[in-house]
């Protein structure tokens, strides 16, 4: 997992010396060529700067990696489910292909099956997948500045007009919506937990939430609002701020957050955000507890309600609530996501 990782400089180390220790335990993705590898692998050993590691092949996926040819690492899974490798194989020939479950069947697959399998080793389904890559390969090409034509043909979408539908879907605005200077910029980030979009103005976060989020059309459209329509795909410090604070918590080297936040809720809601950014990473708490932490121990289903509406995801950290008998409880990213998020923080708590 995650959290048992030595940090970067020592897996790059082991890349470089093909060390086969960290097999199935830590995979490279390298940004010069959308590859991920084993550290085992045989092929050229890619510069430093290029290198980011993981420590699962569903988080390599997220970010955007496609698996290597040569040191095959995802062998471990075709050897449970060769229908997975197969599945994966024809996504990265046809990326642009536009998935539906008639495909899968047509491919003597049990839809079922498929779903629980993809599920299980990536967090989402094989439709899923496909989808995220292709509006992440549109929205990297908007934020290049690239205009709509040129995000529908790096998304594989048949029209114009079909990328905007798909893309609206998903974030509850139109491409032609993100058009504004000087006010809160958006960017597309990788993680280890699947793709986000960051919003960000000079001086404050206003959104970090992941891609898939089915509460990220509501979020997008009412902070499109308050800013006005001045939104756009841009960066700013606190954009990149909050990028290298992202890599340092998942690195295992930032506990807290030190980001300027700026809370869009009711006096209520900010409460119980504020009280979310007061259980230390590694540790949790139940929603009655949360409740005793803002002093209004009655209060325990708007704790819950107000949890759910948190729009900086990791940063207020709502995956650190859970159910009274210990149990994961509902989460806007999926359960997958938060187990994953309190495994990293295993490591800070170890430490505390």
């Amino acid at each position: 997992m995650l959290f048992d990782l030595p940090d970067d400089d020592t897996l790059y180390a082991a890349l470089c010396v093909r060390d086969k220790s960290y097999e199935d335990q830590a995979f490279v993705g390298v940004t010069s060529t959308g590859i991920f590898c084993r550290l085992s692998c045989p092929a050229p050993t890619a510069h430093r700067k290029n290198c980011t590691f993981y420590s699962t092949i569903a988080a390599c996926f997220e970010a955007g990696y496609r698996p290597c040819k040569r040191c095959d690492p995802t062998g471990a899974i075709a050897a449970e489910a060769p229908q997975l490798q197969h599945l994966l194989e024809v996504l990265e020939k046809d990326p642009a292909r536009r998935w539906r479950e008639a495909d899968v069947e047509k491919m003597g697959y049990d839809l079922s099956t498929t779903r629980r399998l993809f599920k299980r080793h990536f967090g989402m389904t094989f439709l899923e997948m496909a989808r995220l890559s292709r509006l992440r390969q549109g929205f990297t090409e908007l934020s290049r500045g690239g205009r709509v034509i040129d995000a529908q043909v790096e998304a594989g979408f048949e029209s114009a007009s079909a990328f905007r539908e798909y893309f609206t879907q998903v974030t509850g605005l139109r491409p032609s919506d993100l058009n504004g200077q000087g006010g809160i910029a958006l960017r597309c980030r990788d993680t280890p937990v699947g793709p986000m979009i960051i919003a960000a103005d000079q001086t404050h976060l206003h959104l970090l939430e992941f891609v898939d989020r089915r509460a990220l059309p509501r979020e997008m459209q009412k902070l499109h609002r308050a800013c006005r329509g001045n939104m756009g795909f841009d960066s700013t410090p606190i954009t990149e701020k909050t990028e290298q604070q992202l890599t340092e918590f998942f690195a295992g080297k930032r506990p807290v957050f030190d980001l300027p936040l700026a809370l869009h809720g009711t006096e209520f809601t900010k409460r119980v955000w504020r009280a979310l950014c007061d259980i230390p990473a590694g540790q949790t708490c139940s929603y009655a507890q949360l409740a005793q932490m803002i002093e209004n121990p009655t209060a325990i289903r708007a704790v819950a309600r107000a949890n759910g509406t948190n729009q900086i995801a990791i940063v207020i950290p709502c995956h650190r609530v859970i159910g009274a008998d210990g149990s994961l409880t509902g989460y806007g990213g999926g359960l997958w996501r938060k187990q994953k998020l309190i495994e990293v923080e295993r490591a800070y708590r170890a430490v505390q």
